[in-house]
């Protein structure tokens, strides 16, 4: 009784319980970003991006050749089982005699350890383990950073480009605007038809350029995607904050150029130092190779098949095993001489990199200023532009100024507000440039 007064609620709760555990996973696995940040679109992509999981996956059989090449210390057992049929068994002579020796039917079955005690190879594997999985982690940090950056820029491109939409949709309004008016004051005898016609061409040629931006739209949505390894097929939504943008442009290029902070740099020292060891390697191959080994050895032997297995005669031994190389012609030789010319190889790619880094950072440096002086410029000319244009449009009402000249300053507007936004954008571009060259982006910004 007491059992069924436990069950009974349990059975009842079943229903009200499946449907929040159905809505509580479909939230959980629904991976779609409907209104994602810049942060939000870095942090998906580190998590999903092919290339990010292929580094995080190499770095993980790194691991396992690690420990493969490590467990070679461990000691190493194997189990032999051999049987023999002598056709014809072997005959020795004594003095005059001859004797026919052995058995018809002959089995061994054993076990073997060995462990070893000085070898090359293993030590090599000991001194090089943690430069190896320092390597990987490298390569997955290189490809965190290239995502974040291009991630950041093709976010920046998308957001500029709906922000050129706008100000289109915008500017397709101010004509149609435009357009009635001219058709109205040609309706009433005050103009030719020259102004409305002009108004119905700019009209048709914004709504192509609207028609180009949605268009260019839809494939910097799926670069986004691919870059982020998100799902083609779902929808993506994006947080448009132009404030926000504003606001990431500034950069300190006070900041010294550090070598050490660029993975390349670090990566070729890693690098460096893996070949320093081979060639360690290479020296320690002259040493003798030392290990210790025991083995247990059952021995059946017989003339009858049947009865070979009923007795058996044990033997075991154990020892050490010493193997010297004493000459292998010149190999050794010439394999230390090769990877002390990869180390000298190697110092050059480390200089041919830090020329290679301080030009990087010069040229972005310079680029980021330019596209700033030229952001903030383009900045003024869309308030100038903006107060040329409600000044020639009062004017136009008032009939002080033509038509012409109100197209005009309408381009002049529209074309400043195109510029602005072109500059914003190579500006935040520059400086994510600025920031890889300088080794300050990580892939937790």
């Amino acid at each position: 009784m007491k059992y069924n007064r436990l069950v009974l609620p349990l059975l009842v709760s079943i229903p009200l319980l499946v449907p929040a555990l159905l809505r509580g996973q479909a939230l959980q696995g629904d991976s779609t970003l409907r209104n994602a940040t810049l942060q939000q679109c870095i942090d998906y992509a580190l998590k999903n991006q092919p290339e990010v999981k292929q580094s995080l996956i190499d770095q993980e059989i790194s691991e396992r050749d690690i420990n493969s090449a490590l467990s070679g210390w461990l000691p190493q057992i194997n189990g032999t089982g051999s049987y023999n049929y002598n056709i014809k068994r072997q005959t020795i002579a004594f003095g005059d005699q001859i004797v026919t020796s052995g058995q018809k039917h002959t089995s061994v079955v054993g076990a073997e350890a060995t462990q070893q005690i000085l070898n090359a190879g293993l030590i090599q594997a000991s001194k090089t383990s943690k430069w190896y999985r320092l390597q990987y982690r490298q390569y997955t940090e290189s490809s965190m950073i290239n995502t974040v950056v291009d991630v950041s820029k093709a976010f920046y491109d998308i957001l500029t480009s709906r922000e050129q939409l706008n100000i289109t949709n915008e500017n397709i309004a101010r004509l149609e605007k435009q357009l009635k008016d001219a058709y109205a004051q040609y309706e009433g005898g005050l103009v030719d038809k020259t102004d409305y016609k002009r108004a119905q061409i700019s009209l048709s040629n914004s709504n192509a350029d609207k028609k180009r931006i949605i268009e260019l739209l839809k494939s910097k949505y799926a670069y986004l995607k691919q870059l982020m390894g998100y799902a083609p097929e779902k929808d993506l939504g994006l947080a448009f904050d132009n404030t926000s943008m504003e606001s990431q442009v500034l950069l300190d290029t006070t900041l010294q150029l550090n070598y050490q902070n660029r993975i390349e740099y670090r990566l070729l020292a890693t690098q460096r130092q893996l070949q320093s060891l081979n060639t360690s390697y290479n020296k320690l191959s002259f040493l003798p190779t030392l290990s210790g080994f025991i083995n247990y050895n059952l021995n059946y032997f017989n003339n009858r098949f049947e009865d070979l297995y009923d007795r058996n005669y044990p033997n075991s031994v154990t020892g050490l095993s010493l193997t010297l190389p004493i000459f292998t012609g010149t190999k050794r030789i010439q394999e230390i001489r090769k990877s002390q010319l990869q180390e000298r190889r190697l110092d050059l790619d480390l200089e041919n990199t830090r020329n290679q880094i301080f030009t990087q950072y010069e040229t972005s440096l310079a680029s980021y200023k330019a596209n700033l002086n030229d952001w903030k410029t383009a900045k003024q000319n869309v308030e100038l532009s903006r107060d040329v244009y409600n000044t020639i449009k009062l004017q136009y009402s008032e009939g002080i100024k033509t038509y012409l000249e109100l197209m005009t300053a309408e381009t002049d507007l529209r074309t400043s507000q195109v510029n602005y936004l072109n500059a914003l954008y190579s500006l935040l571009s520059s400086k994510l440039d600025v920031q890889q060259a300088l080794g300050t982006i990580t892939f937790q910004q």
